[in-house]
């Protein structure tokens, strides 16, 4: 495996990240206006990225930006053929002021469980499924919940309905057995991870209240860099399996996908 090089190119001159930079005046510094994608990369090879680049393509249709994603394509590759084959992971900016960035980052450390504790939320209906750069509230989420003992949030609507943790998609175990996720029209991120397991498991797809998520058996965060990870507890009750047969089912499926797409 290649020794990982923390690389960035920024329209397309590539340096190690440390010495890369921006001109000041972006309204993607300014005002968080733009779009970003994290891809996992498995000795070099970025997974999904042709659906990475097409949802970076939706959100940025979506706040009204343009970029070249050719041109963003070929930065890519010349990024990836310079870095050799590491594995970590690929983060993908457009901005509002035209710059087009790609950087080779380290896989974040995630252990084999974690905690959750809910935050409430109202959605920005008008950015619901873009992936943009304002993603201040997301991480506000995650301070609280690690503010009430948890490693991680999950959003939660004033009205109760199970959203998503702030950067991965949940699954869960019902009581009576059926695996559940929320479906897309409740204002969930169109996750590429979600996807997968959606196709690879029989999944229901609902709206479903946070009662349901408190009396799973065993849930699951997924998520490009987390890849599946069981949960262990929620809003400090710790749930019966973790991680139960649901989540190794998901994690094999998982694993099996990624050997059929590299």
């Amino acid at each position: 495996m290649t020794k990982l090089k923390e690389l960035a190119s920024v329209d397309g001159r590539v340096t190690p990240t440390a010495e890369a930079t921006v001109p000041m005046k972006d309204d993607g510094l300014y005002r968080g206006d733009g779009a970003f994608e994290v891809i996992r990369l498995y000795e070099g090879k970025p997974f999904a990225l042709g659906d990475h680049l097409d949802r970076l393509e939706r959100s940025a249709a979506a706040i009204r930006l343009e970029f070249d994603r050719a041109a963003l394509e070929r930065e890519i590759d010349t990024l990836l053929t310079e870095a050799g084959g590491p594995d970590g992971q690929l983060r993908l900016i457009v901005t509002r002021g035209g710059r087009r960035i790609a950087a080779i980052e380290p896989i974040p450390a995630h252990a084999e469980t974690l905690r959750l504790a809910t935050v409430t939320y109202s959605p920005t209906l008008i950015l619901n499924g873009v992936k943009s750069l304002s993603y201040a509230a997301n991480m506000q989420a995650t301070r609280l919940a690690k503010e009430q003992g948890a490693d991680e949030a999950v959003l939660v609507q004033p009205d109760g309905t199970v959203l998503e943790p702030p950067t991965s998609a949940i699954f869960w175990v019902s009581p009576r057995g059926e695996l559940r996720t929320p479906a897309l029209d409740v204002g969930v991120l169109e996750s590429i991870t979600r996807d997968r397991l959606v196709k690879a498991l029989q999944v229901e797809e609902g709206t479903w209240p946070l009662a349901d998520l408190r009396a799973a058996r065993e849930a699951f965060l997924a998520s490009t860099t987390r890849e599946i990870q069981a949960v262990s507890a929620i809003d400090g009750n710790a749930l019966p399996e973790a991680p139960g047969p649901r989540t190794r089912e998901a994690q094999e499926a998982f694993a099996t996908t990624l050997g059929r797409e590299l």
